[in-house]
């Protein structure tokens, strides 16, 4: 399967780290493709390790003024005009979607994905992975804006969360019909 990650590229704590180090291998060892930012920088760079570390591939889709931090060393590698084409691009090549921690552009990644899904643009599994309880809040909100009309389709039809990466991989494959 083709999981796209969307995650940051910031150099960030061992409580962000390893779990995230923890599901890129699990993907890795499970034969997943990972599809993403391509960058060789940060929590971006961990996840890519992993994954390859562990026998998977990886698919990065960068974007032209971000091309010089682009990993070298990636099974494909393509660079985008802007963000809007990377996130199309992203989106295009793979199979289910995982939203790691990150900051504003993890989060504009994250809602136009799940714009696209509650419109119908497509119905790839959404997983947001809430290592360490980091989109608590954000759960918050969307489970608000349901609760007082502003989704038409139910949150649990959205995005699925998970504490953890075994249960958003257990997620992603059971949707796909892996398991």
């Amino acid at each position: 399967m083709n999981i796209c990650v969307f995650l940051s590229a910031a150099d960030l704590d061992d409580r962000y780290t390893v779990p995230a180090r923890e599901f890129a291998e699990l993907l890795g060892r499970g034969g997943h493709t990972l599809v993403w930012g391509g960058s060789e920088s940060g929590l971006m760079k961990v996840v890519a390790d992993g994954v390859q570390a562990a026998g998977g591939r990886l698919v990065g889709v960068s974007v032209d003024f971000l091309a010089a931090k682009a990993r070298t060393d990636a099974d494909e590698m393509v660079i985008a005009r802007d963000l809007a084409e990377r996130k199309a691009l992203l989106l295009a090549k793979s199979d289910a979607v995982v939203i790691m921690v990150g900051g504003t552009g993890t989060l504009d990644e994250a809602t136009e994905i799940l714009e696209l899904k509650k419109h119908g643009k497509h119905t790839k599994p959404v997983v947001l992975l809430n290592t360490a309880g980091f989109y608590d809040g954000l759960r918050e909100q969307f489970q608000r804006m349901e609760d007082e009309g502003f989704l038409p389709v139910p949150l649990t039809e959205l995005v699925f969360f998970a504490k953890d990466g075994v249960g958003a991989l257990a997620y992603l494959e059971e949707s796909a019909g892996l398991q």
